[in-house]
């Protein structure tokens, strides 16, 4: 049995046993956000993203579709590592949850293309700084403070996976970086026949027939962020 399919039955294991008993969680904000982003011009399409809290609450199929990713026409960002601005990414506020525990996450790597699965759990230490509320420069709400809400997950060719925690007014936390299984069914777990989800746009096309895939520049963190413990 394969790691995906251990922790996914713990997760469940886990909400089967506490979900019905545990109150609504007491944030100092409604709810934390869940983002997912690409590099430049490296589309991705997320198949599923599970999630559960640190009271055993599932979240299944949290998130789904198209990954934010830049891909100016002109050619003139690079693929190669993160941006030097990362945004929080296209997702969603988890609302009703505590902080983040297990994040379970397939996805199709449209310029290989291939198919990723990973499970990965958030450290106690990136949850300790998603509840501190630190002093914080926002010129658009003026707000004097903000907190790191949002958990944010970088998807990346070769099934390289980074997250990070960040607030709108904060800069980013790397929380981790690991490397993601193939998973062996292809796209949609075998259910499409080898076909993924989308097409390449132009843009993409045009940007890998003249540049390539940096395989390999993802590992590294961006310049400016903050690697944690």
């Amino acid at each position: 049995m394969s790691r995906w399919l251990l922790c996914l039955i713990l997760v469940l294991g886990l909400v089967g046993c506490q979900t019905n008993a545990t109150p609504k969680p007491k944030l100092p904000y409604d709810a934390w956000y869940l983002g997912f982003l690409a590099p430049n011009y490296m589309q991705v399409w997320l198949e599923l993203a599970n999630v559960s809290d640190i009271d055993g609450r599932f979240f299944p199929n949290a998130m789904g579709g198209v990954v934010a990713m830049g891909q100016p026409a002109s050619l003139s960002a690079t693929a190669k590592g993160w941006p030097r601005k990362i945004g929080s990414g296209k997702g969603r506020y988890m609302t009703g949850l505590d902080l983040p525990y297990m994040v379970a996450v397939r996805w199709q790597s449209l310029v290989e293309p291939q198919t990723y699965q990973t499970v990965f759990a958030i450290p106690a230490w990136a949850r300790k700084k998603m509840l501190e509320r630190l002093p914080a420069d926002c010129p658009v709400s003026g707000r004097t403070s903000d907190y790191r809400k949002d958990l944010t997950i970088g998807l990346a060719p070769g099934g390289v996976v980074k997250v990070w925690i960040m607030g709108p007014c904060l800069d980013p936390i790397e929380v981790l970086t690991l490397q993601a299984e193939v998973e062996p069914k292809g796209p949609d777990q075998g259910r499409m026949s080898g076909q993924y989800a989308l097409p390449l746009t132009e843009v993409t096309k045009a940007y890998i027939d003249k540049y390539g895939v940096p395989y390999g520049s993802w590992w590294a963190p961006i310049p400016y962020t903050t690697v944690g413990p």
